[in-house]
């Protein structure tokens, strides 16, 4: 988790809050947080790294289509990652 971006971090918090999305359903949201438009040129690499790091598994909803979810190696990481934030900031 250390070795991913901030951006890709973001992307697993998307992922884990939605049941299997598609790329365009992760850009529609990650867009409506982060205000420099985030381009399809952007987003589809940082999930391959996320799938590639075994921490993300892409599948395909119909031919045009995939989806994302977490791994158990995902959502291990990503928790241990809430964990050591929730020590620090108290919002």
């Amino acid at each position: 988790m250390d070795q991913l971006t901030g951006f890709q971090r973001d992307l697993l918090y998307v992922i884990a809050g939605k049941d299997r999305p598609s790329g365009q359903e992760i850009l529609d949201d990650i867009n409506s947080y982060i205000e420099q438009p985030v381009t399809h040129g952007r987003l589809y690499p940082n999930l391959d790294t996320l799938v590639e790091t075994d921490l993300v598994e892409k599948g395909e909803l119909d031919r045009r289509t995939n989806y994302y979810a977490l791994t158990p190696k995902g959502r291990r990481a990503l928790q241990r990652r809430q964990e050591w934030v929730d020590q620090y900031v108290d919002v």
